[in-house]
């Protein structure tokens, strides 16, 4: 086995909270890190260019291309679970749309006990991390290494769209991170001039020429070593060949909410006789390893327009398609900068709630599943996502092998306040899209279609269509439970030297999209670590 060295830290995966470590641990000086990445340099074109992750939703060279159990609640369906296998994760091939979450959900993690992570201690890191194309206010930072951008330009159905939600009664919101989610608007995205800023955009360029920065791609970890209970390295393999490193002050995992719970179990530390089955050393029974795992359910509905505006019209036409080309390359603007939803809405789906349950993503294209075909035929799509969904499920191996994937169950609609909740957002969305400012431009819905009427068709559509809006989460979660996996500094229960910091330790899932909060989860970690550093003292 190749010994690769020494280092104060080592962090295990480069997607959107590992690059941000990367970066904050290294900028003093002080520290020697070693970043592993088991997928590769971020060089695919279409990383970078926004509507490319309709591209990446099935390249095995930047996708680990994932499948769940089939779900019981959709009729026995495997559901795809694209991550992020590439420098930045997840954060290179997802739909670039910027979402915090609501203030509620981090002071619902700061009421369950852990202190230090409600919204008045997040909200910080957000600025921070924040490069505000509006400028600076109370909510928002410039400066900070990630790009926030508005869209390139409107479009014509977004503002259909927008003036039919207000009809239906939703606020005008021209900015779902400010003072209030609630309302409808355009969304903002992590880019800046019709280019993609990932976390590794933001956050290993700037740092990657830094010579206490190791940064290794190709690196497959395979376990965490520990001295007794007490995290002293890593192992992986590069090319084939074991390789292992030495970690000082502390192990970091940041692999994700599928791959870290992986890696703590095939390490030893997880679920006993989960890991007895599989012939794992045991070095810490920790039972909520892998367990609690939430994603977010979106159910599609497409119709056809009425005029030739969509993204499917330009792609039908090689002349539409070298316009949509040139007006990419010459201004950054058109539909290559869209990000996964143009326009939204946040709404709640019975008068007694206190806030949205339901998020809308709306986009000028259509097709059957993401990454196939687009439809032949003028479309779009607006899709509802249950903000907070109850179902939770687990993330297990099913082999001592690290290159077999673990099973992922994310046990979708198990809840009937989530079956209840995705129906009801379906009827709200159907009455916007039938306001007089919409009706123009819809010729038909092709799904649900007009058949889909009752309760229980609504349902049943949902079992058969709905799918991941790719936001797993909470599988290493945060508390001081018996399930609980880190505490409120992230530090992994009964051993020693081992921190996770990425998706996984959300004690529940966030009400929106989730790579600002992780990218938030990786800052406040940073400070964290360093904070500590220096209580227990500087380094030789």
């Amino acid at each position: 086995m190749r010994n690769c060295g020494d280092y104060d830290f080592i962090v295990v995966g480069a997607g959107s909270a590992g690059c941000v470590l990367a970066n904050r641990l290294t900028a003093c000086g002080k520290y020697r890190v070693l970043l592993l990445e088991a997928g590769g340099r971020d060089s695919n074109p279409w990383i970078h260019i926004p509507l490319g992750y309709g591209k990446l939703f099935k390249d095995s060279k930047v996708n680990w291309l994932y499948e769940t159990e089939p779900q019981a609640q959709l009729n026995n369906r495997r559901i795809a679970q694209p991550r992020g296998k590439v420098l930045g994760g997840s954060s290179s091939i997802n739909g670039l749309v910027y979402i915090r979450g609501q203030q509620q959900d981090f002071d619902g993690w700061r009421d369950a006990g852990n202190h230090g992570w409600g919204w008045e201690d997040v909200l910080p890191y957000f600025i921070k991390a924040e490069d505000q194309v509006r400028g600076e206010d109370e909510f928002h930072g410039v400066g900070g290494p990630l790009s926030v951008s508005d869209q390139s330009e409107p479009h014509e159905l977004c503002d259909a769209f927008i003036a039919a939600a207000e009809q239906y009664g939703l606020p005008r919101n021209d900015d779902f991170n400010g003072a209030a989610q609630e309302g409808v608007g355009y969304y903002q995205t992590t880019s800046r001039k019709g280019v993609r800023c990932s976390s590794a955009k933001a956050y290993l360029v700037p740092a990657r020429q830094r010579p206490n920065l190791t940064i290794m791609t190709g690196a497959l970890v395979t376990r965490v070593r520990f001295d007794g209970v007490v995290a002293s390295g890593v192992e992986w393999l590069s090319q084939g060949q074991p390789c292992y490193a030495r970690a000082g002050r502390e192990v970091i995992l940041s692999g994700g909410a599928i791959n870290t719970p992986q890696l703590l179990q095939l390490s030893g530390v997880g679920p006993a006789p989960l890991l007895a089955q599989y012939g794992v050393e045991l070095v810490h029974d920790l039972p909520g390893v892998g367990e609690g795992l939430q994603d977010h359910l979106q159910v599609r509905t497409v119709n056809r327009c009425t005029k030739p505006i969509t993204l499917n019209d330009d792609m039908r036409s090689l002349w539409r398609q070298a316009r949509l080309g040139l007006r990419y390359a010459l201004f950054r603007k058109g539909g290559l900068t869209i990000s996964a939803g143009y326009a939204g809405a946040f709404y709640r789906t019975a008068a007694e709630l206190n806030r949205p349950d339901i998020q809308v993503h709306f986009i000028t294209f259509s097709t059957t599943r993401m990454g196939d075909q687009l439809h032949p035929y003028s479309a779009f799509t607006a899709s509802v996502c249950q903000l907070r969904p109850e179902s939770r499920g687990s993330v297990r191996i099913q082999s001592a092998d690290p290159a077999i994937a673990p099973t992922i169950d994310p046990n979708y609609l198990a809840a009937e306040i989530d079956r209840t909740t995705n129906v009801e957002g379906l009827k709200v969305l159907r009455q916007i899209l039938q306001a007089p400012a919409m009706r123009p431009l819809i010729e038909s819905e092709v799904e649900p279609g007009p058949a889909c009427v009752s309760d229980d068709d609504l349902l049943e559509y949902c079992r058969q269509q709905g799918a991941s809006i790719y936001h797993p989460t909470c599988t290493a979660r945060m508390g001081s439970d018996r399930l609980a996996v880190v505490d409120e500094r992230l530090r992994v229960h009964g051993v020693q030297g081992l921190r996770v910091a990425d998706g996984s330790i959300m004690p529940s899932l966030v009400s929106g999209n989730s790579n600002a909060a992780i990218i938030m989860i990786g800052e406040k970690a940073a400070d964290m670590i360093l904070e500590d550093c220096n209580r227990i003292g500087a380094p030789e």
